[in-house]
């Protein structure tokens, strides 16, 4: 809408670069008060968030509302990536409240690249719940035209999650980062400004991807004579695979003299907007280094028989591992009482763990 307008005209005119150390992801690590808290319009609440850039902080201004929800998706972002990387070297650790995963960011990798992808998705999902919920006065349900397909008794008109209106906040918002850096044409600067604005476009387009019509049957004693039907997202855990898969076929790119990304190897298709894509090698990860920002593996656990990357093998670097018995505590023998609860008995394992050397 024409707010949106107004936010991007004042994104265009923020032109100084903005440290690396500091990211808007700070908001899912600091809670933030909810709107009804603090004075519309106030701007020391937008001052004081820490990681925002010039460019975010004047949204911040006009939408202070949204904030709360940028940090739940920033939130449900980091929570997803950790699963996704639950059993590889790399677990999507945070390590500290402002830059959240640390000095690895700064290398523009493939898990950079998966990074940057779920976390503007989860800013796409949660504002477009929000708006659904009436938690904004900014937007309401979703506005999606008919789908052509759709039975023609079937009602479309529910209250769907407004997509749209998320795909666009999130873009004005997670983007403006980048937009407000003005680097030299062909540098490595601008490589990597442009791998981000690449990944966090893919990442909105997962979540508009995967959103798919939700029906609900009307009608005397379940015959469902009538539906009505709306715009649902899909559970964001689809979201996060459909993404870990983008991952493991990025594209490696350089920056060409014109300032533009292209293929490494010519060999194959160029990505789409829906495709990740990364500009430099991604550290072994096997050793804790300052420098990069690697945690290392020395103390993660390990699956003894696997071959995978959760294997002690390969998670271990071939440095080797311990092995140390854990007593696990499960319910067991559950039994159903008549009516109605379910009562278990605590069992006792000992079980054999490993953790790499």
């Amino acid at each position: 809408g024409p707010r949106l307008a107004l936010a991007a005209a004042l994104l265009c005119s923020c032109t100084s670069p903005v440290a690396d150390a500091n990211s808007w992801w700070s908001l899912a690590m600091n809670p933030i008060q909810r709107p009804e808290m603090y004075i519309i319009g106030a701007q020391p609440v937008c001052s004081q968030l820490p990681g925002l850039s010039p460019g975010q902080r004047k949204l911040c201004q006009l939408y202070q509302e949204h904030m709360v929800f940028i940090g739940e998706g920033a939130r449900s972002a980091i929570k997803e990536c950790q699963y996704q990387f639950r059993q590889r070297r790399w677990n999507c650790s945070t390590v500290d409240n402002t830059s959240v995963f640390g000095r690895v960011m700064k290398i523009g990798s493939r898990e950079t690249a998966f990074t940057y992808a779920v976390s503007a998705a989860g800013v796409v999902n949660a504002i477009s719940r929000a708006c659904r919920e009436g938690e904004l006065s900014s937007c309401g349900c979703s506005r999606t035209a008919r789908p052509k397909d759709l039975p023609r008794d079937w009602l479309w008109g529910g209250c769907g999650d407004n997509v749209e209106y998320g795909y666009r906040f999130a873009k004005e918002f997670v983007d403006a980062k980048e937009r407000e850096k003005n680097y030299v044409r062909g540098s490595e600067e601008q490589a990597r400004m442009l791998m981000n604005l690449q990944n966090n476009e893919a990442g909105r387009r997962a979540v508009y991807k995967l959103a798919d019509v939700a029906c609900k049957c009307h009608g005397v004693s379940g015959s469902c004579s009538l539906k009505t039907c709306w715009l649902q997202l899909a559970d964001f855990r689809k979201v996060g695979d459909l993404l870990k898969e983008k991952y493991d076929s990025a594209a490696a790119m350089r920056i060409s003299r014109k300032g533009k990304l292209e293929l490494v190897n010519n060999r194959f298709n160029m990505p789409t907007q829906e495709d990740l894509v990364y500009v430099d090698p991604s550290p072994d990860y096997c050793l804790r280094n300052e420098t990069t920002g690697s945690l290392g593996t020395q103390g993660r656990l390990c699956n003894k028989t696997s071959e995978g990357m959760d294997g002690c093998e390969l998670m271990c670097c071939g440095r080797g591992y311990d092995q140390f018995k854990s007593v696990q505590v499960e319910r067991c023998h559950c039994k159903f009482h008549w009516c109605c609860y379910v009562k278990c008995k605590k069992c006792t394992e000992i079980v054999d763990q490993y953790v790499c050397k």
